[in-house]
């Protein structure tokens, strides 16, 4: 009999990591989700398997408090998935310094700062996972736009591999991935696809990377991204 998986998903109150809660939920895995305040959406997935917990990633005593409170458990996935994109359609100058510094750190510092606070908490060959996007991919960027969105993106890419070379000789796998284009309040109405799609692909690349070791940097359907 497979032993249940247990996955800590940090920035799950809405979109794609409460679509992620529910699907891990749905496939037999018991679920910590952090919550950065009250989630109805959370709350609505009321299971003996689920336990939420609120911190928030730009807070290192929030997150220090939040690895107290777990001490004893162990996770098979860690999966950073909070970010921002506070205006994100703006070009570079017209964004004020505090919005842009801002918009660095919670989608590129904090979820690696996140991520070197809880290994401890990380089952031998486990997973850290981090919400990127095909828009930090330097090498695909044809079309612009979005420009401090994708740097801080392009950052986050940087940092994780980096926080895999600097923790190789531990033996987890890192994810770097790419949601797809999804109908969420940052994707907007028009995106290509659905909540329920992009996370059932996100699911099952990441069920198909234990016991795999490096960096990939994957879409939902398991295709490798140039960086």
């Amino acid at each position: 009999m497979t032993a249940q998986k247990n996955a800590l998903v940090v920035g799950a109150s809405r979109g794609l990591g409460l679509g992620l809660v529910e699907t891990f939920l749905q496939r037999g895995w018991r679920v910590t989700a952090t919550q950065r305040s009250a989630s109805p959406g959370l709350a609505a997935l009321s299971s003996d398997a689920l336990t939420v917990e609120t911190a928030d990633i730009d807070d290192d005593h929030a997150v220090t408090g939040l690895h107290d409170r777990l001490a004893g458990q162990s996770f098979d996935l860690i999966f950073v998935v909070a970010g921002v994109a506070t205006q994100a359609h703006e070009p570079l100058h017209r964004v004020p310094r505090e919005v842009a510094a801002q918009v660095y750190l919670t989608n590129a510092v904090s979820p690696v700062r996140f991520a070197e606070t809880f290994l401890d908490r990380l089952a031998p060959n486990g997973l850290v996972a981090f919400m990127s996007s095909i828009l930090g991919s330097v090498a695909l960027n044809e079309s612009g736009g979005w420009e401090t969105y994708r740097a801080s993106k392009a950052a986050l890419n940087t940092l994780v591999r980096s926080f895999e070379i600097r923790h190789r000789e531990a033996g987890f796998g890192v994810l770097v991935l790419h949601p797809g284009w999804v109908r969420t309040e940052m994707g907007g109405a028009d995106a290509d696809i659905d909540v329920a799609t992009s996370v059932t692909g996100m699911v099952e690349v990441i069920e198909g990377r234990f016991g795999r070791t490096g960096t990939a940097y994957l879409d939902y359907t398991g295709k490798t991204l140039d960086w």
